[in-house]
């Protein structure tokens, strides 16, 4: 009764320290910032855009019927069909976001459950785990990705589920080495002694102590979901049209860079942007949640 009390102070305290560091390192705050606003723009997307982001409108091009440089009623610009690419990128803000958080969540929990349990029972069950893992591994993601996306009809779901099944596998191996070296410790060997049963031991005495590698990896991962997304919906296996993500913009005006580069390099801008701001707050949660960090500041 005492423990169940106890339990969200502390973990709120726990939050609340964590989120203080990060705010201190000029790097994280600066990648924290960036992620706040993506997000926002994401969630109020609907009230923000400026324009319907659908509407092909003959006045957002110009007299040759080409797209329309960034000023007057259209901040950015439009792209080829005359669309306002303002609103276009706001909207696939929340694209690359669902899909990035998604995909990510998806694969981090395939990737420590596959690694905790072949890490904790060992044996036969470690054996054809980890050997799965390592034939995935064999494969190149990106070809892998593009292969399973080609297979299916892609849409949003099919295609951060995609993103999922190739990206799942480093969090497997990271979780496995960590397991296999605390299920060795004094304090599990205990439990397992006592008669505790596994779904205990994993639960209340593994999984805490995993729980930082997986929030650092997870944040991670997220920027190499967002970049994969962008790359797959490039190369017109990703996010089809109109529904507009950072990538498919880039393919569908790739045509106008030389004479619209902005069609091409703001979103290319927002996908850099983005997947460095996930790397930056990853760095630094690494640092303040590993102790043998400690003290290293960015």
């Amino acid at each position: 009764m005492s423990d169940a009390g106890i339990a969200p102070p502390r973990a709120r305290g726990r939050l609340r320290i964590v989120l203080t560091e990060l705010l201190q390192r000029p790097r994280a705050a600066f990648g924290l910032a960036v992620i706040t606003v993506m997000v926002l723009a994401a969630v109020f997307a609907p009230w923000i855009m400026p324009h319907d982001p659908f509407e092909q409108s003959f006045d957002g091009l110009d007299l040759m019927g080409g797209p329309l440089p960034p000023g007057g009623d259209y901040l950015l610009g439009t792209d080829l069909l005359g669309r306002d690419l303002a609103s276009r990128l706001i909207l696939g803000t929340r694209t690359s976001l669902i899909i990035g958080v998604v995909a990510n969540g998806i694969a981090v929990i395939l990737g420590a459950g596959v690694g905790i349990a072949a890490g904790y029972f060992g044996g036969w069950t470690a054996a054809v785990l980890m050997r799965f893992t390592d034939l995935m591994m064999a494969f190149p993601a990106l070809l892998l990705a593009i292969v399973l996306a080609a297979i299916f009809q892609p849409s949003l779901m099919i295609v951060a589920l995609v993103i999922a099944m190739v990206n799942w596998v480093q969090m497997s191996r990271v979780i496995y080495t960590e397991t296999r070296s605390l299920a060795e410790r004094e304090f599990i060997l205990v439990q397992r002694a006592i008669g505790a049963s596994p779904f205990r031991i994993l639960g209340k005495h593994l999984l805490p102590h995993l729980l930082s590698s997986i929030i650092v990896f997870g944040t991670l991962g997220i920027s190499t979901t967002v970049l994969l997304e962008a790359t797959l919906s490039f190369l017109g296996v990703g996010v089809q049209p109109p529904m507009p993500s950072w990538g498919n913009i880039i393919f569908e005006n790739q045509t106008y860079f030389s004479t619209a580069p902005w069609l091409v390099f703001i979103p290319g801008l927002l996908i850099v942007l983005l997947a460095l701001a996930f790397n930056l707050v990853g760095d630094a949660l690494r640092d303040i949640l590993d102790p043998t960090l400690k003290g290293r500041h960015g």
